[in-house]
């Protein structure tokens, strides 16, 4: 079964008799999966986004507050694993697809520079409470399933495009294969740190993209994971004899170093959880920063939230085969929504920062995983990296990294679905596909392709064809992208 393999049509009557309990729970057999290829499947995700219990820590952990308070590392790892676990769990038995949840990129670094830079931390998690409530009631209101079906069938399929593209950049940038200049002047990105390749760690990201490729060409199941191990295996002699090192030492750049984790076995291995962060939180942000700035941050917040996972779901769903054929719907959808919902809520709480539906978990897709068999297999892989969190900074970027740029490769087939001659179709999608990888956000990515869709779709005389949901969001869109415009006329900071 390939990853475009569509379910079983509506109304199938296969017999259920002969299937065991955890086949017809998880509707195994009628996806066309089967036990192994979910675990394989579940195994893959946790390989590829286990990094989010070494990157999170990195991110929140070690940004000041207001008042220069520290997070710290241990205790933000402790609770990222933690809250992954319980969600992408949660995802596979209430939502029943292979989808799993983690702490956001990118919310997080909104919260950490954005929130806690003017405020204490535990009201800033408060503030991300608030964003999952307000989420969870857009659920429970229907809105959010309103708004998923209003989008036009071509923009679904820009949007999983489009992501595709965003994984294979973040794959080649986590890889150190392509690399910003921070020049002035000249290209923006370049090949390597000099505009060429060289370096070991670079040699293991270039051996897992080949061979990864080769057993997905193949078909080989399990494909992906195998990539992932051997590179890392790879990595760990490489390692062991050339010694390359970090990418930072003492605070210099090492070009040829591993960029976020040196594969090198943790000493101590096992080390117990510190989760004094949980419920750490307080609702004083109003109070001290004023109703307006806490309102604008919270709005901020919900529309990153809101489309992030809203685009993630249209392309995760597509690639698994569970959405319809006009895309417009997918198995138990509001309920794999209300749990995203929940996941806002969940990071507020827990202090690991607002958790989202993952991208990565196209990987297990990508390994055959169809059912939420694989999230519950993955969420318990991060419940054993509770105690194992220093063993999962063992796999490298550049051994993960791969397994993003092939899935990237597969998810850019759904442009097929789109009708490149009529230009009011072509320029909103071309728009949502690559703001993606161009701004390094899927939101950001939506919200264009949502504002040229109206206007272009409006001025060729096709209102009338625009749901008003479109006009509504797109509204939204335009006050989310001027929102400093809005702070300056009205002089907040």
């Amino acid at each position: 079964m390939t990853t475009q393999d569509p379910l079983p049509p509506a109304g199938n009557t296969e017999s259920t008799s002969g299937r065991s309990a955890l086949d017809r729970f998880f509707e195994i057999t009628q996806r066309g999966s089967t036990v192994k290829r979910e675990i394989i499947g579940g195994l893959t995700t946790f390989a590829t986004m286990s990094y989010i219990v070494v990157l999170n820590p990195l991110m929140i952990g070690t940004a000041p507050d207001k008042n220069g308070e520290l997070l710290g590392i241990h205790p933000v790892a402790s609770v990222t694993a933690l809250l992954a676990a319980v969600l992408t769990i949660m995802m596979g038995i209430i939502g029943r697809v292979p989808f799993a949840l983690a702490t956001g990129l990118g919310l997080n670094a909104i919260v950490a520079f954005s929130v806690a830079s003017k405020m204490s931390w535990a009201e800033a998690m408060g503030l991300v409470v608030i964003e999952g409530l307000i989420i969870t009631v857009l659920v429970l209101t229907g809105f959010r399933t309103a708004v998923f079906r209003a989008i036009p069938a071509e923009l679904k399929a820009a949007i999983a495009a489009g992501i595709g593209l965003f994984i294979a950049l973040i794959g080649f940038v986590d890889a150190g294969f392509v690399r910003g200049t921070g020049a002035a002047s000249g290209p923006p990105v370049q090949l390597g740190s000099d505009t060429s390749l060289h370096g070991w760690p670079t040699v293991v990201f270039v051996f897992g993209l080949l061979l990864t490729g080769i057993l997905v060409a193949r078909k080989v199941r399990g494909g992906i994971l195998i990539g992932i191990v051997v590179s890392t295996v790879l990595a760990v002699i490489v390692d062991k004899i050339a010694k390359p090192g970090a990418a930072f030492v003492d605070g210099k750049p090492n070009p040829d170093g591993w960029r976020l984790n040196v594969p090198a076995l943790p000493d101590p291995l096992f080390k117990g959880p510190d989760l004094h962060l949980v419920g750490n939180i307080s609702f004083t942000a109003f109070a001290n920063v004023g109703v307006v700035t806490a309102l604008l941050l919270v709005f901020t917040l919900v529309l990153t939230d809101f489309f992030d996972v809203m685009g993630t779901t249209v392309g995760l769903a597509k690639q698994a085969g569970l959405a319809t054929k006009d895309g417009n719907d997918m198995p138990r959808l509001g309920r794999v929504l209300f749990v995203d919902g929940v996941a806002a809520v969940g990071g507020g709480i827990t202090n690991a920062s607002s958790a989202t539906t993952y991208v990565e978990s196209s990987s297990g897709i990508g390994d055959g995983a169809r059912t939420g068999l694989a999230s519950v297999v993955t969420g318990v892989l991060f419940l054993g990296a509770l105690l194992l969190t220093p063993l999962v900074s063992l796999v490298p970027s550049e051994a993960a990294a791969p397994a993003l740029v092939i899935v990237g490769a597969m998810m850019i087939a759904q442009v097929r679905d789109i009708d490149f001659k009529d230009l009011g179709v072509a320029i909103p999608a071309f728009l949502t596909m690559v703001m993606m990888p161009f701004t390094y956000s899927i939101t950001d990515g939506i919200g264009a392709g949502f504002v040229s869709w109206v206007v272009i779709r409006a001025a060729q005389g096709k209102a009338r064809q625009i749901h008003p949901l479109m006009w509504a969001v797109s509204a939204a869109f335009l006050l989310y992208f001027g929102i400093n415009v809005v702070k300056a006329v009205t002089g907040i900071s």
